[in-house]
């Protein structure tokens, strides 16, 4: 199981971007965290199967209904195993 970094640019913040990747994570079963950062960026790690969290970056980039994604930045981690898919306010 691999755990992927990904830090999302663009109108992501008060769009209900993290309500909508924790509901396509969950539905997927993927797991990890999305949190707001101070940049005005999201952070989101993903734990699963590599075909799974293949089709979850392609929700990333959807996104709500009101965000607009211009760019995602995306790298693999060595991090340890995530329980479940959280929102970190």
């Amino acid at each position: 199981m691999k755990t992927y970094h990904f830090i999302i640019k663009g109108e992501v913040q008060g769009v209900g971007y993290r309500i909508t990747t924790y509901l396509n994570a969950t539905r997927l079963g993927i797991k990890g965290t999305v949190k707001n950062m101070i940049n005005g960026d999201v952070e989101v790690f993903a734990q699963g199967e590599e075909r799974i969290v293949e089709n979850f970056k392609k929700y990333l980039k959807i996104g709500s209904s009101l965000s607009k994604v211009v760019e995602i930045e995306e790298n693999e981690e060595d991090k340890s195993e995530f329980k479940s898919f959280e929102v970190i306010y």
